[in-house]
């Protein structure tokens, strides 16, 4: 049995009145679902029993697939999917991917069992130009809602939300010309991946628009820090001194290459990585990356996979969230 639930507590933790806390664990509907879902988070927050009503949940179960959780972009992309799905009164049933475990068909295959009501993929294997989609083509002919984030596929014709990744690439590479740098190098995942595949034509585009005279520098390895001191490794001896990296992992790489190597960042490289994962601040130095507006697309996809299981129509196909640079320490002129 849980512990006693004091109203005090919970209305301090969740600002609200005691009354407000009343009507939510009594399952009254004249509460916001924002603060229902504030009040729920606090009663998880200090380690109370959820009472059976707040267990009961009438709009039923949303797949969401994610890849492994050692890059912290993925539960950040986690929380805001389950965040925005509980508002609703929906709750998420997670499927993560990792070398050796379970496959997205076979999340996919559980879950239709379960009987959810759609699903949300985040760079899955729609993100993959080499890999079949007749997964997708099969929910598509069940008439099973779903979305994607972060990897939209031509041959899927279901909604996307992804960053544009076109404009991400521009936006660091003009950073970097306007600080001086001219030996720019990028190193992004492979070229298979559509999020790879646009970063590398997004950089050759800016590399011949901005220094037409210069040779474009690219690496694909892996999305992971040891693929990041690789292809430091590769572009340092091309006479790189700036690096733009398709993730932040891969950012963390770099900077793990350059100080094993004796170089100092950004007095000998300048470094930029790409998500903006809410450890990445904390870097030493705090690294200069693009933000992926997680919440924002989070919240367009879950609105949209619920439009889709309500029946109603929806006209949206392929949106793209344009990125921040988020200017910190790791970038800054080259040495003379």
């Amino acid at each position: 049995m849980g512990k006693r639930i004091r109203l005090s507590d919970l209305a301090t933790q969740a600002g609200v009145s005691t009354a407000t806390v009343s009507r939510v664990l009594n399952g009254k509907n004249s509460v916001a679902p924002e603060t229902r879902q504030a009040v729920i988070a606090a009663l998880d927050l200090l380690g109370y029993e959820r009472p059976e009503k707040l267990r009961e949940r009438g709009g039923g179960l949303i797949g969401m697939i994610i890849p492994e959780l050692s890059n912290p972009i993925f539960p950040a992309f986690a929380q805001h999917i389950a965040s925005a799905m509980a508002l609703h009164g929906y709750t998420p049933l997670l499927g993560t991917q990792m070398a050796g475990g379970a496959t997205e068909d076979s999340y996919v295959d559980a879950m239709l069992e379960q009987q959810v009501s759609g699903f949300i993929f985040v760079s899955g294997l729609h993100a993959d130009s080499t890999a079949s989609i007749d997964r997708y083509q099969r929910l598509i002919a069940r008439d099973v809602p779903f979305v994607t984030i972060n990897g939209s596929h031509p041959g899927i014709d279901r909604p996307d939300f992804s960053t544009d990744d076109i404009v991400a690439v521009r936006k660091a590479v003009s950073h970097l010309v306007a600080q001086g740098h001219r030996h720019i190098g990028l190193a992004t995942g492979p070229v298979r991946f559509f999020p790879s595949r646009n970063k590398t034509e997004a950089y050759i585009a800016a590399m011949r628009t901005l220094l037409p005279h210069e040779k474009p520098r690219i690496v694909h390895t892996l999305y992971t820090d040891a693929g990041g001191q690789s292809a430091a490794a590769q572009l340092i001896r091309t006479g790189c001194t700036a690096i733009i990296c398709g993730s932040d992992i891969m950012a963390l790489g770099v900077l793990r290459h350059c100080r094993n190597a004796g170089l100092s960042v950004p007095e000998h490289i300048s470094v930029i990585g790409f998500d903006d994962s809410f450890v990445i601040s904390f870097t030493d130095p705090p690294l200069t990356t693009l933000r992926q507006p997680v919440k924002t697309m989070a919240e367009a996809a879950v609105s949209t996979v619920l439009t889709m299981i309500d029946g109603q129509p929806t006209n949206i196909t392929k949106m793209r969230f344009e990125p921040e640079l988020i200017v910190r320490e790791s970038t800054a002129p080259p040495r003379k």
